[in-house]
């Protein structure tokens, strides 16, 4: 189920609470969350911040998934998107059989070019797309990875692994993630690439940061830019470094680290100074925009709200940026504005997240969460916030 009045985050918080015996005043000292902010909560007069979901979770050593709700199993089936799951699984698993002799693979460049498009229809937010292709994709740079033996089959192998993190991450099956990300590894070594090692180090460090186990995210940072130094030197390598630091400051900010978080922040700013704006590098979009869109998550994180909201002014997305990060930015934004009373634009915000990314948008935690926390606010709000909850699935709304 989604995040709602009737089973939002903070329910779901209490419900686990009580099956594991606990007394409001007992989980938020294992917790280490204030009482009254957990009571809040639980009662949903509160949103549930990822750094509370994250700390109640550990406490009562459940996955953040469980708190959270995901997947969103009804929605999924109504998009006809749970029915792509399964095949990708299955995709996953043949990695090790070497080529398949029923599959006819095409040319390398072939193969190359739809792992490009398929790492920009992610970007582009176009996730069912996405999902539709990757499971079969897959299974023919398998066979052709395993044929010819080449560098290129390889990491074109990875790029298509990588495209079913991307989908996984992103409908909200983290195991389905952790495996793909495996699949990654797997490839890159036989592609012997050390910045796609310090990139998969990276990504592997973000589910651990949706988990809340940050200690063990930032060591897989630390690995990251141990394995990236021993790359060859190149603006991919600058990139990827930059974006490890980027990642870094989100966890630290998250874990309430704010002399950490601003460290990681300086130095990717001091290495986007020298890389400039590079979108399509390994489709990270890191730049100068990039490190500015952090500083407002990071704040967020460190529930400076007010700072994060400030932190947008003069803050510009270039046209050529993917959909998928704009619209997590219109997300992170919603949500600062939503602390700091600014309710009516907080919706404008979430509309925009919708309008850039729909499909991103309507499995987003941070989406959902706002709008519970929108709709918890008993402030007159427009005919279209009701419409916007329909479209979440919100039984309030119909």
């Amino acid at each position: 189920m989604h995040a709602l009045p009737q089973d939002h985050t903070g329910v779901r918080i209490a419900r686990l609470r009580r099956e594991r015996h606990l007394t409001q005043r007992a989980l938020s000292d294992l917790a280490g969350v204030p009482y009254s902010t957990l009571t809040k909560t639980e009662q949903g007069v509160l949103p549930a911040t990822p750094h509370i979901v994250a700390a109640c979770a550990r406490a009562m050593r459940v996955e953040v998934s469980t708190i959270m709700g995901q997947p969103y199993v009804s929605e999924l089936r109504a998009d006809e998107l749970d029915v792509l799951i399964r095949p990708i699984r299955e995709a996953l698993d043949v990695y090790d059989l070497g080529p398949d002799p029923d599959i006819r693979p095409r040319r390398p460049e072939e193969l190359l070019d739809d792992a490009e498009a398929l790492c920009a229809a992610v970007r582009a937010g176009e996730i069912k797309r996405a999902a539709s292709d990757v499971a079969g994709l897959i299974e023919e740079a398998t066979t052709a990875a395993h044929a010819n033996g080449t560098t290129e089959g390889w990491l074109t192998l990875a790029s298509f692994y990588r495209t079913a993190y991307d989908v996984a991450a992103k409908l909200g099956f983290p195991d389905l993630a952790q495996l793909s990300l495996t699949r990654v590894d797997w490839a890159a070594q036989r592609g012997s690439d050390g910045v796609l090692g310090g990139m998969y180090q990276y990504l592997r460090a973000l589910t651990y940061l949706r988990e809340g186990k940050y200690r063990t995210g930032q060591r897989l940072v630390s690995l990251g830019l141990s394995t990236l130094r021993q790359a060859e030197e190149s603006r991919a390598r600058q990139v990827v470094t930059g974006q490890l630091h980027l990642g870094a400051a989100v966890m630290a900010g998250r874990a309430h680290n704010e002399h950490q978080a601003l460290e990681h922040l300086g130095e990717a700013e001091r290495i986007a100074a020298g890389t400039g704006e590079s979108v399509q590098v390994h489709w990270l979009a890191f730049g100068p925009t990039n490190v500015k869109v952090h500083r407002v998550s990071v704040l967020t994180e460190l529930d400076k709200y007010g700072e994060a909201v400030e932190a947008t002014d003069g803050l510009s997305i270039p046209g050529d940026w993917p959909k998928s990060r704009t619209s997590h930015h219109f997300a992170e934004v919603a949500r600062a504005q939503m602390w700091t009373g600014k309710l009516d634009a907080s919706f404008k915000s979430l509309l925009m997240a919708r309008k850039t990314a729909p499909q991103q948008a309507k499995y987003h935690p941070t989406v959902r969460e706002t709008y519970a926390g929108l709709e918890a606010a008993h402030r007159r709000l427009p005919e279209s916030f009701l419409s916007y909850g329909a479209w979440l699935g919100s039984p309030t709304s119909h």
